[in-house]
């Protein structure tokens, strides 16, 4: 099984940045593409970015291309996401996943969860 834990979530002020960490772990942890996501209260969980096995490839949501950078680690094991220029519109809960089957950007691709991380944007 694999175990996802996000970290990094904070308040901040409009135009700061954060950087989000999530560390996975478990026996049969390997490698895969891995996707951040997001929910506000009232609204429906939306995708934002989403990293290839090896990271060659990357994905960002139109709402935060050019402010937002996903990336892992050396180690394979971490996935990042770097963001900068925030806004009150970031405000949600964002989660990491594992993805097991299918195109990056539906939920239902992914198998992992982790317990999600607050991030708040004041004005």
């Amino acid at each position: 099984q694999v175990q996802l834990v996000e970290s990094g979530g904070g308040l901040v002020q409009a135009g700061g940045s954060l950087r989000l960490s999530c560390v996975a772990s478990g026996r049969t942890f390997s490698s895969a593409t891995m996707g951040w996501f997001r929910q506000a209260p009232g609204k429906e969980r939306e995708f934002v970015a989403a990293i290839t096995q090896n990271g060659g490839r990357v994905y960002y949501a139109d709402s935060v291309k050019g402010r937002f950078t996903i990336s892992r680690g050396n180690a394979k094991i971490t996935v990042y996401l770097q963001m900068n220029s925030l806004k009150p519109a970031d405000t949600a809960i964002y989660y990491c996943a594992r993805l097991i089957y299918g195109n990056y950007y539906p939920p239902s691709s992914y198998n992992y969860w982790g317990q999600g991380t607050q991030v708040a944007v004041s004005s």
